[in-house]
């Protein structure tokens, strides 16, 4: 019978997509729980957050963004819209299409959460890897989503 401490590690302690999902959902708790006091789930967080970059897009732009179903979206975006976060709005280049962007109400509550999440993050990841060591990562991760470097 081999000795524990000095086997080899298991497979999930080896594993990159274990470890890359563990490390996400630990760091990321503390936050979700800031939005879920603002009433959001972490979809809507999500959705919120593209937002708040793009200043609005179509469903199916956020869906992509925000790893989420096209039709699960659909029904998020009706509720944070009865909420007065979001409007919808036909396209005027494709009528077909729906762009979706943040009320006034919206875009305060969409920046503040930004801010707070900055702060996680620093807190987070920055405080404990070194501004390098996250630099590092963020590289590595726009390498392994195929995103371009910034």
């Amino acid at each position: 019978m081999p000795d524990p401490d000095t086997a080899h590690p298991g497979f999930l302690e080896n594993y990159t997509l274990f470890l890359m999902a563990v490390a996400s959902a630990q760091v990321s708790r503390s936050f979700h729980e800031i939005a879920a006091a603002q009433g959001l789930s972490v979809a809507e967080w999500r959705v919120l957050a593209c937002l708040h970059d793009l200043g609005s897009a179509s469903v199916s732009e956020l869906a992509r963004l925000s790893l989420l179903e096209q039709s699960r979206l659909t029904h998020l975006i009706g509720r944070i819209q009865n909420r007065g976060l979001v409007l919808r709005q036909r396209s005027n280049r494709n009528r077909r299409s729906v762009l979706v962007r943040l009320t006034d109400e919206g875009a305060r509550l969409a920046a503040d959460l930004v801010a707070q999440a900055k702060a996680h993050e620093r807190q987070a990841v920055t405080d404990k890897l070194g501004r390098a060591d996250t630099e590092k990562l963020h590289e590595i991760l726009r390498k392994l989503i195929g995103h371009p470097p910034v």
